[in-house]
């Protein structure tokens, strides 16, 4: 034991030396800390007990620091410990004297405590303004969405009505021209020579071209009033009003009502050709959902989709763009009996890996300002999830394709969905 207590003596003083110095030099952090938080707050006045408390930390440092140079053979500044030392206790006495001291250091754990209580306040209030801003958001893109309805809906009825006039009357107008031909060719051959005002008349107004072109002018008509019915058929498909309840729909129509709205944006421009979809539909059953927030989705990815290949096309030349067109593809599988799959694809460069984990983020945007809200992939990601059960993901291979998968049961929940809507009408009455 004498051999090791030797040694440990021999180093004590050291030790001691280094302990002062390391508790003059918290005393002196403190100090600091309280005296910024003074300064920064000086506007709201200064408190003498915090003054008071500071000017304690401090005497304690520098005597403490006196100490410390005193066993390190400085005897001068040995005596001022001393004089620190007094002028510690006397502060602590002053300190002590001020009847509002303690109340003070009360004020100041209630304030801290209050601080960490505000901040906590502060974020919850953050969040929640995020959460109504992204409500509000998605408040107007749906009442855009209704009035887009509506008036798609008015627009289709409206050409609806005179189409399937006319439609049916080229039946009636096809027969009573076959009719009338027919009369013409059978005078022609029970009177191969007319008169000569009629003969003149004849080949004047070309009647051998009538004859020949007249039939097929009204076959022409026929097939555009089918087409015009075909696409006020579409437009009634994606106008569809939600109701209190899912309908068993067929999701191909709503891709295709989809892609009629879009067709404009498809067509070749001045800028590019024409982008060519890939339809490879499976074999579907009815699915129940709410049919225009399904084709919301649908006109959100495919507008998407659109736009990166829109994107992709600038400096590229005619020639390159047409050996190599830009194509969506469109595919839809039902793996098994209780659920489908719709993947949507695009060559449009894909999505860098960068900003892939955000692409559902509320408010971002990767389109240049004025061409993008940030708002289409969440709400298309909160339709899918939240009011059809779903999932939805995207895979991209950057610089080359993108692809989003969506997955949606075939039969929903309805039960769940009324418990959610019974509590939605609960939190609001309340």
């Amino acid at each position: 034991m004498p051999a090791l207590s030797s040694p440990f003596s021999t180093y004590l003083p050291f030790l001691m030396i280094f302990e002062n110095f390391i508790i003059a030099g918290c005393y002196t952090m403190i100090a600091s800390g309280i005296t910024y938080g003074i300064w920064q707050n000086r506007k709201a006045g200064i408190n003498p007990v915090v003054v008071t408390i500071v000017l304690i930390f401090s005497s304690c440092a520098l005597g403490h620091g006196m100490h410390g140079f005193g066993m390190l053979g400085f005897g001068q500044w040995a005596r001022a410990q001393t004089l620190f030392d007094l002028m510690t206790v006397i502060v602590a006495i002053r300190f002590v004297t001020y009847y509002e001291s303690f109340s003070v250091l009360a004020k100041i754990g209630q304030i801290a405590a209050a601080n960490v209580e505000l901040e906590s306040e502060n974020i919850s209030l953050q969040e929640t303004l995020l959460k109504l801003k992204q409500t509000q958001s998605q408040l107007i893109q749906t009442e855009k969405m209704t009035s887009l309805g509506q008036m798609v809906a008015g627009i289709a009825h409206e050409i609806n009505n005179p189409v399937n006039f006319i439609h049916g009357n080229l039946r009636h107008v096809g027969v009573h021209t076959s009719e009338l031909l027919t009369m013409m060719k059978l005078y022609q051959n029970l009177y191969p020579q007319p008169l000569p005002e009629i003969k003149a008349a004849s080949e004047e107004t070309d009647i051998d071209f009538i004859q020949a072109d007249l039939p097929r002018i009204l076959s022409s008509m026929e097939v555009g009033t089918a087409r015009i019915r075909k696409i006020v058929l579409g437009l009634r498909n994606f106008s569809r009003k939600d109701e209190a309840e899912y309908k068993a729909v067929d999701i191909h129509e709503g891709i295709d009502s989809t892609l009629l709205i879009l067709q404009h944006r498809l067509d070749a421009n001045r800028e590019r050709p024409a982008i060519e979809v890939i339809r490879e539909y499976g074999s579907l059953p009815l699915v129940e959902c709410y049919a225009s927030q399904m084709n919301q989705v649908f006109l959100n990815l495919l507008a998407n989709a659109i736009d990166a290949i829109e994107s992709a096309s600038v400096g590229r030349t005619w020639e390159e763009m047409e050996a190599a067109p830009g194509q969506i593809k469109i595919r839809t599988t039902s793996r098994n009996p209780n659920s489908v799959t719709i993947a949507i694809s695009d060559n449009g460069g894909g999505v860098p890996e960068s900003i892939r984990t955000r692409i559902f983020d509320p408010f971002f945007t990767s389109k240049e300002v004025g061409k993008g809200t940030g708002l289409g992939l969440s709400i298309s990601q909160q339709i899918v999830t939240e009011r059809h059960n779903g999932q939805i993901e995207c895979c991209s291979t950057p610089g080359e394709t993108t692809e989003f998968t969506i997955q949606i049961p075939v039969i929903q929940d309805v039960q769940q969905e009324v418990r959610e809507t019974a509590d939605t009408e609960l939190q609001l009455s309340t």
